[in-house]
């Protein structure tokens, strides 16, 4: 793991010193993979009905499953293609959907409610679920999609985002101010509290002048910029009183989706990573195949493609509903298994204690008492984490904290053990 470069500033978070590539002379180019993948957002597996079958010609943004308990929240297309196979895990969970490209195929037109109608929640809903951009929402406590009749007590809309190599979300949102403002509304009437748009420090993005829309400010330095710790700072998730969040450029993809029933066809991703020769910035379509983004640009050897950042990344092979990065490393070579005795001995050993730093309290955005919470961690005291802040956060948001540890806390497992015990024990 590349060392850590943290620079301390008034800003509280850190600077993590992964590698980037040199960065493209070209801007933005728009890429559409010849094959793509449906998949499930990260949560709870998802029961689905498929409503095509394969060799099936699809349209891009035709409904192609939906699921089995929420017949109104379907998945679509993204991109005019073939059906190339559709694969469920036991039990019809949705594993994924791959799909063919066709370059000469059509694009679906969604009925969008009549301008009187687009304040109604119960209509904007029905079109969002329809549209098959239901899953770009994500919702805390405990992550995963938001159920289909779900009201949260605020919704957060990211145009900051300080992960390491992360695309500039102001860059996905030019020329789109009519779009967001647009998808901003309909969002106060999903809601029952405030949509906050956050916003880096000193941006010009404009809010518009809408009841229930404020702006937040983000700092510049990670993990300012992710969800979870604005929330925690503006309005905590609780078990009765969920909170969702949700990518900027998604919430254009709304308006847009308002105003012409379209879905837009692609969205802004970097490509990066210490194993690339240079970086690449590409407007692609959702699902599209990680290897064919990087295809040209890896240095030899051998490489891990994850869908995400350097840090809370995912090997995968398609990108996810909600991902903007794909980052290839370096793999390394697999350590000699250590002789029988000592790996008994590692075994038997008691856990790696945590030494509370001023790093691993940045890490934590100084929002957190992050030694009393990475304690709580590692105990399992599930209602001392709930009292520190807990239900508001989710793996990306203390991932940091495990690369200043060194993977050694593996606080990303731990969290997710946790909130999967406090979500079978105290969710109503």
């Amino acid at each position: 793991m590349p060392g850590l470069a943290a620079t301390f500033a008034a800003a509280p978070g850190l600077t993590a010193g992964i590698a980037a590539a040199p960065q493209a002379a070209r801007g933005a180019v728009e890429l559409i993979t010849e094959e793509a993948g449906i998949v499930p957002p990260a949560g709870p597996a998802l029961r689905v009905v498929p409503l095509v079958e394969e060799g099936a010609q699809v349209a891009q943004g035709a409904p192609v499953l939906q699921l089995r308990d929420a017949p109104g929240v379907v998945f679509c297309a993204p991109m005019p293609a073939r059906v190339a196979a559709i694969r469920l895990a036991p039990g019809r969970k949705l594993a994924e959907i791959v799909l063919f490209h066709d370059p000469g195929g059509d694009r679906h037109r969604h009925t969008p409610p009549a301008a009187a109608d687009q304040g109604s929640g119960p209509a904007v809903r029905a079109l969002i679920q329809a549209a098959g951009l239901w899953p770009s929402l994500r919702r805390r406590p405990f992550g995963g999609m938001p159920d289909a009749a779900e009201r949260p007590a605020a919704i957060f809309v990211m145009a900051a985002d300080t992960r390491p190599m992360a695309p500039d979300p102001l860059q996905a949102l030019a020329g789109q101010d009519e779009a967001l403002a647009r998808g901003l509304r309909a969002l106060t009437v999903l809601a029952q509290g405030p949509v906050y748009l956050v916003t880096p420090h000193g941006s010009t993005v404009p809010v518009p002048d809408v009841d229930g829309v404020q702006r937040l400010t983000a700092g510049p330095r990670h993990p300012q910029g992710l969800a979870g710790f604005r929330q925690h700072a503006a309005c905590p998730a609780t078990l009765d009183a969920p909170v969702w969040d949700l990518h900027a450029e998604d919430a254009a993809a709304f308006g847009a989706l308002l105003d012409t029933g379209l879905v837009p066809r692609t969205r802004l991703v970097r490509v990066d990573g210490p194993a690339l020769r240079e970086s690449r910035l590409v407007h692609t379509q959702p699902g599209a195949d990680l290897r064919g983004l990087a295809q040209g640009l890896a240095r030899p050897g051998a490489h891990l493609v994850l869908a995400g950042s350097p840090l809370e990344g995912r090997a995968a092979h398609w990108l996810g509903p909600r991902d903007r990065q794909v980052s290839v490393l370096p793999r390394d070579p697999a350590p000699a298994p250590p002789h029988w005795f000592r790996a008994a001995l590692t075994r038997s050993a008691r856990p790696t204690p945590v030494i509370p730093t001023a790093a691993l309290t940045q890490a934590f955005g100084a929002a957190l008492p992050a030694a009393a919470l990475v304690r709580a961690l590692a105990s399992g005291d599930d209602e001392t984490a709930m009292r520190l802040g807990v239900l508001s956060l989710l793996e990306e948001d203390v991932a940091l904290a495990d690369y200043v540890l060194g993977g050694a806390a593996g606080l990303q497992g731990l969290l997710r053990g946790m909130l999967d015990r406090i979500a079978a024990e105290y969710a109503p």
